[in-house]
């Protein structure tokens, strides 16, 4: 594992950490481009009421801006959880040259767990995927985030 790919990991569980603090599920993203930061981004569903704000999503959106290039080649994308199908599709349309993620999904992955978007090679672009980077600590986070939420649940539920 790079010392580069735990620095931007580390940034990227900011982003979570400010996700978490505004209520969302907390995942963050960086899009890096000859190590530099090009895009920043967190789940915003909830309080933009748009079920595409995941945080791979608002990263490339402005990775894309600041390049003024809908292609996003020999780019890196970190993200604390496994892309789904949508960031997926998207990170292979976008042309991105590498994936760093965290935490692997089970339910609803797509560069591994359940299917393997960014690989498949019956796409016309595959994307160099590193798993695990800081894997404990973004798995912790949104274990942590889902066990209060949890109780605020149980806790409506009863009344209190």
């Amino acid at each position: 594992m790079q010392d580069y790919d735990i620095q931007m990991m580390r940034m990227a569980l900011e982003q979570a950490e400010i996700a978490a603090q505004e209520g969302e599920v907390p995942v963050g993203a960086i899009l890096t481009l000859e190590n530099k930061v090009i895009g920043i981004g967190r789940n915003q569903n909830i309080l933009l009421n748009d079920p595409s704000a995941h945080a791979e999503m608002m990263a490339i959106r402005e990775g894309a801006q600041a390049l003024s290039n809908y292609r996003l080649p020999e780019t890196t994308l970190y993200v604390t959880l496994e892309p789904c199908s949508m960031c997926a599709g998207l990170m292979v349309h976008s042309r991105i040259h590498r994936l760093v993620f965290g935490a692997a999904d089970p339910k609803t992955g797509a560069c591994g767990s359940i299917s393997n978007i960014v690989s498949d090679k019956r796409l016309n672009h595959n994307i160099e995927v590193t798993k695990g980077v800081l894997q404990d600590e973004c798995s912790q986070m949104l274990s942590e985030f889902f066990k209060i939420r949890r109780a605020q649940k149980k806790a409506v539920k009863k009344g209190v």
